[in-house]
């Protein structure tokens, strides 16, 4: 996935708070050792509001947040973002982004409403309450911003068995758009989002998710920020994350059993499944998961 070397970058939509150094205040106690951690990413990856864990459901204190470093004059080319990963970030925040906008025009779904995503390491401040990188990249509809630590693709490899790769990597950042897509639409308010099961609501939120990101990656060289369209091995590490993080996988390597009642994310299969029907259909139209069988 090469970017063009002349694009322009707008580091303005990724915020970089670098180091948290722990919860501020003491802060919040996540998971009970190492099955606790790994519960808890099983239970909140890609997921959408840490307050629904951690009992706050936004209006967090972020007195403590960390200082932010400006990634403008680190990120400034489409040539920066082929050689940083922070860079990388960014341009692939900035073409999620110039879809959206676009797609919202042209479907008459009024104004997109740009978030930022913010960067972090350990620990962060949101408006969903605050979190630790246990749990993973989220989507906080209270401030509306995705929030990442980059040291989950590590763990998306070393825990998960996904093969990585810096496609890999747009798949995070495009599904946790997808959640913003789906907060702007009120599709999040309308269905809800904390129920479980094999058929509920959560799921089929999620695999709307995929589906939106799979349309992104179908569209992302008309945004005018990558070389070509992506290869065959882009989208293969794309599918690759999406089966690792299916609720069946991580029940199994977490669990030793797979139970549908507390699925929340989706199968393995369903996830490719609908990433796959966004990416050949390139239309959001298509990913309407709450109509029908999933």
């Amino acid at each position: 996935m090469d970017f063009r070397d002349d694009v322009d970058l707008d580091a303005s939509q990724v915020e970089n708070r670098g180091g948290g150094g722990g919860i501020p205040g003491g802060g919040l106690a996540i998971g009970g050792g190492a099955a606790g951690i790994i519960a808890l990413i099983a239970a909140l990856i890609f997921g959408i509001n840490p307050g629904d864990i951690t009992g706050r459901d936004g209006g967090g204190d972020t007195t403590g947040v960390q200082p932010t470093s400006d990634l403008s004059q680190e990120c400034k080319k489409g040539s920066d973002a082929d050689q940083s990963e922070n860079c990388r970030v960014v341009g692939v925040v900035n073409s999620i982004q110039a879809y959206w906008k676009d797609a919202f025009g042209q479907g008459g779904s009024g104004t997109y409403t740009p978030a930022k995503t913010v960067l972090f390491s350990q620990a962060v401040d949101t408006g969903c309450g605050q979190a630790t990188s246990q749990v993973g990249p989220f989507y906080c509809p209270s401030d509306k911003h995705v929030y990442l630590d980059l040291s989950f693709f590590d763990e998306l490899q070393s825990k998960f068995g996904a093969k990585g790769g810096p496609f890999a990597q747009a798949y995070v950042i495009a599904h946790e758009y997808g959640h913003h897509v789906q907060d702007l639409l009120g599709t999040m308010e309308r269905v809800g989002g904390n129920s479980q099961g094999a058929d509920s609501a959560s799921v089929r939120l999620e695999l709307q998710a995929d589906c939106y990101g799979g349309v992104w990656a179908k569209n992302a060289v008309d945004t005018g920020f990558y070389e070509k369209p992506f290869t065959q091995t882009d989208i293969q590490e794309a599918l690759d994350a999406a089966a690792a993080v299916g609720d069946d996988r991580i029940q199994e390597k977490t669990q030793g059993r797979v139970d549908p009642e507390s699925f929340t994310h989706g199968t393995a299969e369903q996830r490719t499944k609908w990433f796959s029907t966004g990416y050949d259909s390139g239309d959001p139209a298509k990913c309407d998961t709450f109509a029908g069988g999933i």
